[in-house]
């Protein structure tokens, strides 16, 4: 998606891994569709950043510590990028908690070719994260990687369950389903909105569980089947 191109037009925003940012998206589609840039259509008023163009960002200093420093988010005209936005737009205290926590290991160590446990976690989440909270019968399974239990024989329990997908690099590549797409899901007992649980020391571990989006029930009519939870390269057992 380059600026004036049309790559967002491929987005199905009743998708329902989509719905918490569906109404956010109107009017910045509108502005695209004038042919504004991705960060003119992402300024719809106050928050706590501003989306500017990519050239702002410096060669001399890191993306994350630019975003704590200036409150402003480089942004190009791309999917990746809006979809970025969007997330920063909906949920933005989980926006500011990472970058906090990321600006915070940069002045302490620096930057250098290996990230570290912590950023390397922190940037797996933002780029490819999903929020969960489950009854514990639906947890437990997802540890065993108990597919079937999980996804038939509990499937009655996703009713529950709040999943909310926030990495902005995983709704770009389901803008495109394949059943391989593959969430880096953080079980948490709070809020998306309310990010207190992530901490330096309990995200060092990287503490997620992966979770294949569309088997999620009632967000891909082929799921329906049983029988579409027995291709093991997507639902693959646990290690021995």
């Amino acid at each position: 998606m380059t600026r004036g191109g049309e790559g967002w037009r491929a987005i199905d925003w009743r998708a329902p891994w989509l719905a918490p940012y569906a109404a956010l998206a109107g009017p910045v589609m509108k502005r695209l569709d004038r042919g504004d840039s991705v960060a003119e259509a992402l300024s719809l008023g106050s928050g706590p950043v501003r989306f500017v163009p990519q050239a702002e960002l410096t060669e001399d200093e890191a993306y994350e510590a630019f975003i704590r420093r200036t409150g402003r988010v480089p942004t190009r005209d791309n999917l990746h990028d809006l979809f970025n936005g969007l997330v920063w737009l909906r949920f933005p205290a989980l926006k500011q908690r990472l970058n906090e926590l990321h600006a915070a290991q940069i002045a302490a160590e620096g930057i250098s070719p290996a990230r570290g446990p912590l950023r390397d976690a922190l940037t797996l989440f933002d780029e490819n994260g999903a929020w969960w909270q489950a009854p514990a019968e639906l947890v437990h399974a997802l540890q065993r990687r108990d597919w079937h239990a999980l996804f038939v024989t509990h499937r009655a329990l996703w009713s529950q369950p709040r999943l909310t997908l926030v990495g902005h690099a995983l709704l770009e590549k389901l803008v495109q389903p394949r059943t391989a797409i593959t969430a880096h899901l953080w079980v948490s007992s709070g809020d998306v909105g309310e990010p207190s649980g992530i901490t330096a020391a309990s995200w060092s571990v990287k503490p997620f569980l992966p979770l294949p989006v569309l088997g999620v029930p009632t967000w891909w009519p082929a799921n329906e089947n049983p029988g579409f939870y027995d291709d093991a390269g997507v639902f693959r057992p646990a290690r021995g």
